[in-house]
């Protein structure tokens, strides 16, 4: 990855329209509504973007779309990468660095996350605090890295603490239930087993995915202020672990997905 590369992705993105966005936004599985919510929108396919990589999970849609949200200029990832898929960290966080170049300020990701906390239940929010990486790797790990940012990023507090506290605040008021919690990211695509689940659960982890991480690691080199939330699909209980069902997990995002839509838009407004 070199500047350059950056630079002709930002070129064409420049020309499209999207001008000076103040927040970039990722959507996890089956998290695709909140672009109905998008005024004036403009699409850019990841296939016509320079140095773009493409989705190839067949729930994400593969397209950056630019417009507003409460009065805010946004750019949103509709269709994320992922290791699972054969992408390297680069792929995967490029478009990170590509919304940084825009203008974003914040960003705020989704994802869709098993529940191994069992106090919490499937449909619910959790919102992310920390983190643990088990993806055997990272975005910082290449020779120019430093072209970007610091090599050395400080990891003491990934998660903005002031945005967590608003939306907090917005679910409070709002009357969602919202989880608070640490999420564990592993590279998938298959799902854990019972003694997997039990490893984890000893580790610290409330929720587990194969996301975000990559992303979060990033942002934070760009000193970008992050939120992130999981919607949590499905309940990780190993004494009590059912045969998964994919679709089950795509209807249950697509039933919770409104209150993480009504969370966000309230902090758009907020920020």
């Amino acid at each position: 990855m070199t500047k350059k590369q950056v630079e002709e992705s930002l070129e064409y993105l420049n020309k499209r329209g999207f001008e000076s966005p103040e927040i970039g936004i990722i959507l996890g599985t089956g998290l695709g509504q909140l672009v109905s919510e998008i005024e004036n929108p403009i699409e850019a396919h990841y296939n016509h973007i320079p140095y773009f990589p493409l989705a190839t999970v067949e729930f994400h849609s593969g397209k950056l779309i630019y417009g507003t949200i409460s009065g805010k200029k946004v750019v949103v990832m509709q269709g994320r990468f992922h290791l699972y898929e054969g992408y390297d960290f680069l792929d995967i966080t490029y478009p990170i660095r590509v919304m940084h170049g825009l203008g974003i300020k914040k960003l705020f990701v989704s994802n869709a996350a098993g529940a191994i906390n069992l106090d919490f239940k499937k449909g619910d929010i959790m919102l992310i605090e920390d983190h643990i990486n088990l993806q055997g790797g990272s975005p910082l790990a290449f020779k120019n890295v430093v072209e970007f940012g610091d090599r050395f990023v400080d990891m003491s507090e990934p998660y903005d603490l002031e945005m967590r506290k608003k939306v907090e605040a917005i679910a409070q008021k709002e009357g969602i239930t919202l989880q608070k919690g640490v999420y564990v990211s592993v590279v998938g695509p298959q799902l854990e087993t019972k003694a997997e689940y039990r490893m984890l659960k000893i580790l610290g982890a409330d929720a587990v995915g194969m996301s975000t991480v990559p992303e979060v690691i990033v942002a934070n080199q760009l000193r970008l202020p992050i939120i992130a939330v999981s919607v949590l699909t499905d309940e990780c209980d190993p004494d009590n672990l059912q045969p998964i069902n994919i679709q089950e997990i795509i209807e249950i995002a697509g039933k919770t997905e409104p209150k993480m839509i009504q969370l966000f838009k309230e902090l758009i407004k907020e920020i």
